[in-house]
């Protein structure tokens, strides 16, 4: 599988200088590793940002963009070091970084105190995230760091006056970047999705009474790892019964029982691009007649939405979509009752769906990028990849509402690529009509 090629990485810091203007300079810090338990750290998992920008895998580093006529890229890395690699595993060291990852130079980390400062001198503004809490090695946040290097420069009086006047978040002009994706990250979110629908089909096909919701969580996650990607994009959720009804239930640690649902939301990770997927499905392979009712509901409401999606729509019109199917579907079946626009006005339909029906997805699951511009909803555009995910959720007991649909919880989700001409489903190889899913179980069990 490949990933990102080293000339996107380099296209992107040009194209993000070129936005930061000639006297600004950018700092950009990777991810550092996560203490899990005393001296065990957790599988560490590059920054978004910086990944995006270099793509180079080492925790606490530094990379830093001085646009102007010479336009100068610079990495601060953890330096080579055998008797600890024996340890922790290979580094790749300055040198060698800056050959791979076609920088202008790389300096160890230990010099960045003494040289980065030096960077700064002469630039008006300063970008970084103001919400880089906790880079380089979780010492101190990213901002005091920065204040640190300013600090330096203004002790140095014949220096003062070149000192960065501005600090500004670096997050919108880097975000707006990353909303939109390149054919070589659209194909690698197409065998996330691909994946991610593989694993699913195989927790279908294994599912049967009597598992427990953590087994088909292992089928996801084997699944994921038998292909390599030993990660997945986010943790997984396995809700049989009533836990469908929570939205981010994660113990995973019921018994699936004859005749509930169970809802999985799980999705792969490649090259740092998430997979995001929601199949509901019947633990014994066959829907009641409630169950299907409010499935076959949600799963309208979904295909009302994806059929909105093309360039120059509101980002919102897929969930205005969703919520008119729903609530006309909740009044049919007797959940609702009024009329239907003034119901929609008041969001009645809010206790049986609380969430809206989609995010953006990129390297980040729910991934950055604004969805108002100046208080008005964007317009979607060819390149953005977006969630569909509308749901209905009935918990346990809920007042006023017949006992047969209690404890059903229903989300069916899928990943979007806006295209020039309409959009592309990237997670359809997994099924999700009633006919399908009861196909699917019955042929494995046959």
């Amino acid at each position: 599988m490949r990933e990102i090629g080293v000339e996107e990485f380099v296209s992107r810091r040009r194209q993000l200088m070129a936005a930061m203007g000639e006297d600004a300079i950018a700092i950009i810090a990777a991810a550092s590793l996560k203490t899990r338990n005393r001296d065990s750290e957790y599988p560490f998992r590059q920054d978004s940002d910086f990944h995006y920008l270099c793509g180079f895998p080492e925790p606490d580093a530094v990379l830093v963009l001085c646009p102007g006529a010479e336009q100068e890229v610079v990495l601060f890395c953890l330096p080579r070091d055998p008797a600890k690699e024996v340890w922790t595993g290979y580094r790749v060291g300055p040198q060698a970084a800056a050959q791979q990852f076609a920088l202008d130079c790389a300096h160890s980390l230990d010099e960045i105190d003494a040289l980065l400062p030096q960077l700064m001198q002469g630039r008006q503004t300063l970008l970084y995230s103001f919400s880089a809490s906790d880079a380089l090695s979780g010492a101190q946040a990213l901002g005091v760091r920065v204040r640190a290097w300013r600090k330096v420069l203004l002790g140095q009086e014949r220096h003062a006056q070149f000192v960065p006047q501005r600090e500004e978040n670096l997050d919108a002009l880097l975000h707006e970047m990353r909303l939109f994706k390149s054919p070589a990250e659209a194909a690698l979110m197409r065998v996330a999705g691909s994946l991610s629908a593989d694993a699913h089909c195989r927790a279908m096909r294994r599912c049967k009474p009597g598992m427990m919701e953590y087994q088909l969580e292992a089928t996801i996650r084997h699944c994921f790892a038998e292909k390599g990607y030993r990660e997945p994009a986010y943790g997984t959720i396995v809700g049989g019964g009533a836990n469908g009804c929570i939205l981010h239930y994660t113990e995973n640690r019921d018994e699936l029982r004859d005749g509930d649902l169970v809802l999985i939301d799980a999705g792969c990770e490649v090259a740092g691009y998430a997979g995001d997927i929601t199949r509901t499905f019947p633990v014994n392979g066959r829907f009641s007649e409630a169950q299907r009712a409010l499935y076959e509901l949600v799963l309208r409401a979904q295909t009302a939405a994806i059929e909105a999606i093309r360039p120059g729509v509101s980002w919102n019109l897929p969930h205005e979509r969703a919520v008119a199917v729903l609530t006309e579907g909740l009044l049919q079946l007797g959940l609702l009752q009024g009329e239907r626009d003034r119901l929609i006005a008041a969001e009645a339909y809010r206790p049986f769906y609380m969430h809206r029906t989609g995010h953006w997805l990129g390297l980040d699951v729910h991934d950055v990028g604004e969805y108002q511009i100046q208080g008005d909803w964007r317009e979607l555009q060819a390149g953005m990849v977006l969630t569909v995910e509308p749901g209905l959720y009935v918990a346990p007991g809920m007042a006023d509402v017949d006992p047969c649909w209690h404890g059903i919880g229903i989300r069916i989700e899928d990943d979007i690529l806006v295209t020039g001409g309409g959009c592309e489903v990237l997670t359809r190889d997994v099924p999700k009509t009633v006919a399908e899913i009861e196909a699917l179980m019955a042929g494995d069990a046959a």
